[in-house]
């Protein structure tokens, strides 16, 4: 029993053990599992960074490559965009033989200068002819930095960029005055991204090239200033009348401050805006330490006035001007000088006239435009005024514009009649007429039976015109304005009596020239004489006079008929206080008035209508145009001693007693007969009755139309 306990004691002992040490078996697994797990993370921790660290090269790797490819081919697309550009460069390997365009200077008649075309330079100056403020200023307001960079200013770039975007708006710029020569001397304004590449190049080159102050005398010498001047040379002798040499502190500042806006600072176009920008110059080379406050202040108190500049004087008669000289030497390849025939006095008095019209009645009666010429007897332009406004229109409606002359082309049918053999004192009749399905009639509707010759042309009667010229052929008519100095296309047909076919101011006046020219024939002038720079010869005008195209007989007898027009005709508005003749033209529904004329020492032709052909308010050569044109030729001539009109003798139309006397007398004749038993009775003393404007015989009518 005892043994059998003992044997179930250590049954139960030895599975105790084996239970222990089955458990902790398992302990020491679980252990060793936990050991070697351990060990087993801290290598795989140790490979993840390096993968990582291989994996971050490698990426570092590929963006430097790719950077680096990437900055190549960048370099390639640069090198490739400068290497487009630079193929378009202009020739810069002979800057120091660049060309200007020749200058062409126009003077009047007095020697004055009246325009100027083209580059106008001056003398060539060093920096050191000039005196120091002159450079100061340019640098102090283009440039300040302008000796510390090279060519590139990249600080005043940066500099102007914050400045812009701070007031919102572009009010300072970056160029340096060395980039500002390079677009000056090479290239056009335009404001794109090719050219601005190009600046910056030929920047760069310019200042490889050329010293510091090689570039600044370069620039000071070719910069534009406005006016037509290039260089500071031409500016100051425009603006003050002396060399860049002699200019004043403030007179720098004002040069240097056109800069910024050289046409619209100006001087001579604005003369406020010009010193306010040459005080701001000032201020900036204070700043800039070139001069003390103290200096600035007395610059502005002993500054001096711009002198006037006279360029606009003449606009349309310049332009005429200009083309003629490249006709008369085949083309322009150096400075010259035109002197030309114009009277600034008689311009002057043209265009103030002229103006005062048109804004007194111009916009009541419809009327837009006008222009005006005047003539010495022979030919020579004295003044030229083609159009209201030049800054609106430069059309030159005296030599461009082609409109009908309606009466005033009358004179050739009246000189052809006189030639076939008519006289002022001629009878012919005033009556309805018709050609084919043509019944031109007059103002009116009005007939009058049988008149003189004269009569007729001084109160324009159509019917007696288109008489004349059946009488005499279309054909004559044409010849007789050709022979004159008609050189537009004429149509040889009835219409022609009354001007239908389309003429120039210019021309219609130079014909009419031909009567104050003792009957010979004149082309209108402009040019007395071309000189080149030095003083030679170029062109000269050969003055010997023009063909006789009218004899003395009939000479006579046209300023007989063209005098009762001014005296008591269609014209009296043009009466100028001397002996005058011409003619009224008024073309159909008042789209063109005329009037042309001369005295002794002037011929004058003036035209009023709209350059898009719209009628006027019942505008004929009687009113605006006559009155323009005495007006124009009394301040003109007025304080000469009085003069007969050429062609000599007494003229029977200064005689208003006999001209008006007959022709009443004639019409009362015609009243009378028409009521033969009012005449047997006594005369009865009456009021005389109010009478309607249109009821008045046409010879007193304020408004008279031809």
């Amino acid at each position: 029993m005892a043994e059998k306990n003992r044997a179930t004691k250590s049954r139960s002992g030895d599975a105790g053990r084996s239970r222990k040490t089955t458990a902790s078996g398992r302990s020491s697994k679980s252990a060793g599992r936990k050991s070697g797990g351990g060990r087993k993370g801290k290598s795989t921790s140790k490979v993840s960074r390096k993968q990582k660290a291989v994996r971050a090269a490698g990426l570092l790797r590929r963006v430097i490559t790719w950077g680096l490819v990437a900055v190549i081919w960048c370099g390639v697309v640069v090198a490739g965009v400068l290497a487009w550009y630079a193929y378009d460069l202009p020739d810069i390997g002979e800057i120091e033989k660049m060309t200007r365009r020749p200058n062409v200077t126009l003077l009047a008649s007095d020697g004055t200068r009246l325009a100027s075309f083209g580059d106008r330079f001056g003398a060539t100056r060093s920096l050191q002819e000039l005196p120091p403020h002159l450079p100061h200023a340019v640098i102090a307001v283009e440039d300040r930095r302008f000796y510390g960079h090279g060519g590139i200013d990249f600080r005043g770039l940066l500099r102007a960029v914050y400045v812009n975007i701070r007031d919102g708006r572009i009010s300072q710029g970056g160029s340096t005055l060395t980039q500002q020569l390079a677009k000056n001397l090479f290239l056009t304004p335009d404001r794109t991204l090719k050219r601005k590449i190009q600046e910056v190049m030929l920047a760069y080159w310019l200042e490889n090239r050329f010293t510091k102050d090689q570039i600044l005398t370069i620039y000071l010498n070719r910069v534009y200033l406005g006016a037509g001047t290039y260089g500071v040379d031409a500016a100051a002798r425009h603006y003050f009348g002396k060399p860049a040499t002699r200019v004043s502190l403030y007179e720098a500042a004002l040069l240097a401050g056109l800069l910024k806006a050289p046409s619209r600072l100006n001087p001579t176009n604005d003369p406020a805006g010009a010193d306010q920008r040459a005080a701001i110059v000032l201020q900036t080379m204070v700043e800039a330490g070139f001069v003390t406050a103290e200096q600035a202040e007395e610059a502005v108190a002993q500054k001096t006035t711009a002198r006037v500049a006279r360029d606009d004087i003449a606009p349309y008669f310049a332009d005429w001007i200009l083309a003629q000289v490249r006709d008369y030497l085949g083309g322009i390849d150096d400075d010259i000088r035109v002197v030309t025939t114009i009277d600034p006095t008689a311009q002057t008095v043209a265009r103030e006239e002229l103006a005062k019209i048109l804004d007194e009645e111009g916009a009541k009666r419809s009327a837009g435009q006008a222009a005006l010429v005047s003539l010495a007897p022979d030919g020579a332009v004295r003044a030229l005024v083609g159009g209201r406004d030049y800054a609106d229109s430069q059309f030159n409606r005296v030599t461009q514009a082609l409109r009908q002359p309606g009466s005033a082309f009358k004179v050739f049918v009246y000189l052809s009649g006189l030639e076939a053999g008519l006289t002022p004192d001629s009878v012919v009749k005033d009556a309805p007429v018709r050609i084919g399905k043509w019944t031109p009639g007059n103002y009116g509707g009005r007939y009058y039976g049988e008149v003189t010759l004269r009569e007729s042309f001084a109160r324009s009667m159509n019917s007696v015109a288109v008489r004349v010229t059946q009488k005499v052929g279309p054909k004559t008519v044409a010849a007789t304005a050709r022979r004159l100095g008609i050189t537009s296309e004429l149509r040889p047909t009835g219409g022609i009596a009354l001007g239908a076919s389309e003429v120039t101011l210019l021309e219609l006046t130079g014909a009419y020239a031909a009567f104050a020219n003792q009957g010979r024939r004149v082309t209108p002038y402009g040019i007395t004489e071309i000189r080149d720079a030095r003083g030679q010869l170029l062109f000269q005008r050969d003055r010997a006079p023009g063909d006789t195209v009218v004899s003395a007989g009939h000479l006579a007898q046209m300023a007989n008929m063209m005098s009762a027009t001014v005296v008591w005709g269609t014209g009296k508005a043009a009466q100028p206080g001397r002996a005058a003749a011409g003619k009224t033209g008024t073309s159909q529904d008042f789209r063109d008035a005329w009037f042309v004329g001369y005295t002794a020492e002037l011929v004058t032709g003036v035209w009023f209508g709209n350059d898009d052909g719209a009628p006027m308010q019942k505008v004929t050569g009687g009113s605006l145009p006559a009155r323009l044109w005495g007006r124009f030729m009394k301040r003109n001539l007025e304080g000469l001693p009085q003069r007969p009109l050429p062609g000599g003798g007494a003229l029977v139309a200064q005689s208003q007693d006999d001209s008006i006397g007959g022709f009443i007398g004639r019409i009362l004749k015609g009243l009378t007969a028409e009521k033969p038993a009012a005449a047997q009775r006594p005369a009865k003393p009456a009021a005389p009755a109010a009478r309607k404007e249109d009821d008045k015989p046409f010879w007193k009518r304020e408004d008279q139309r031809d």
